[in-house]
């Protein structure tokens, strides 16, 4: 087994047995959203927002296990964006990672307010790291402001008005830097802010830009070609979205992909340790789910 797999496969481990802990509370009158939080939190998926936030803590000089809670807290508000967006009033989506949807098996409502709470539980999550004061503040400013209306509820609006509509180029990437790369930013930027680098946070910035760009390209790529066994989730959803496929075409967004993921690996130049965010960017070119 390589090392990158070895260190994968111990960031995986540490992110589910911390989830796997969540919202377990006995007794619980109000356990039906509990298990509808659990049910999404722990449907599986590739956990590369804790994963970045770890491995940025490492590759700054810290430990990888205090910057667990924040990339777990992360995942939590990654979890109730697409429990939201897979709502009827949103992208209504029946399947997610192979499962019916939170709303088909909990119904909209509680659905509605999984999500809600999973967002909130994110903040509180944050708030009792076993961390300095100072990291908890300047991370859950860093989560905040990537989460909220200037980050991925931003990107939200931007998606929705933008339905049935002929964007430009500036304007999708707009839309998917802050529906997609905000978070991506806050998972790298909270790993370094945990290990106490403030040095090198434009770099990680950087890098999460270029992946997140080249990761919502693969996925535009995916919607029309990709296999819907192996995504878990229908294709084909966005043919009335504006997308860099309908834009650039097929070939040019393979190649898009393939600069951007370039660009993610030129911003780590500045830490010593960037193995594994090098090969994790480069695994991501041809990614299939």
């Amino acid at each position: 087994m390589s090392d990158y797999q070895k260190r994968m496969d111990g960031y995986l481990e540490a992110v589910e047995a911390f989830l796997s802990r969540q919202f377990e509370w006995e007794p619980a009158p109000q356990k039906t959203v509990l298990q509808a939080m659990r049910y999404s939190l722990l449907a599986g998926g590739k956990r590369l927002r804790p994963v970045l936030t770890m491995e940025f803590c490492r590759a700054a000089g810290g430990d990888w296990q205090q910057a667990l809670p924040f990339g777990c807290a992360l995942e939590m508000i990654h979890t109730y964006s697409l429990i939201h967006d897979d709502l009827p009033c949103m992208d209504n989506d029946d399947y997610r990672r192979g499962k019916p949807t939170n709303h088909k098996v909990f119904g909209e409502a509680m659905a509605v307010l999984a999500g809600d709470g999973l967002l909130t539980a994110a903040f509180e999550t944050v708030a009792a790291a076993d961390a300095p004061a100072e990291t908890v503040v300047r991370n859950l400013a860093i989560l905040s402001g990537c989460a909220g209306v200037r980050g991925m509820v931003g990107g939200q609006v931007l998606d929705l008005e933008g339905e049935d509509k002929a964007l430009d180029a500036g304007q999708i990437r707009l839309l998917q830097a802050m529906k997609t790369g905000a978070l991506l930013r806050a998972a790298c930027c909270m790993g370094v802010s945990t290990a106490g680098d403030r040095e090198r946070m434009d770099a990680a910035a950087q890098y999460a830009d270029a992946l997140g760009l080249a990761f919502q390209i693969r996925d535009d790529m995916l919607d029309v070609i990709g296999d819907r066994a192996k995504l878990g989730k229908a294709t084909g959803m966005d043919a009335h979205k504006s997308t860099f496929v309908r834009l650039y075409g097929m070939d040019a967004c393979g190649r898009m992909v393939r600069e951007e993921t370039d660009k993610a690996v030129a911003a780590l130049a500045p830490f010593a340790h960037r193995d594994f965010l090098t090969e994790l960017a480069n695994r991501l070119v041809d990614r299939d789910h």
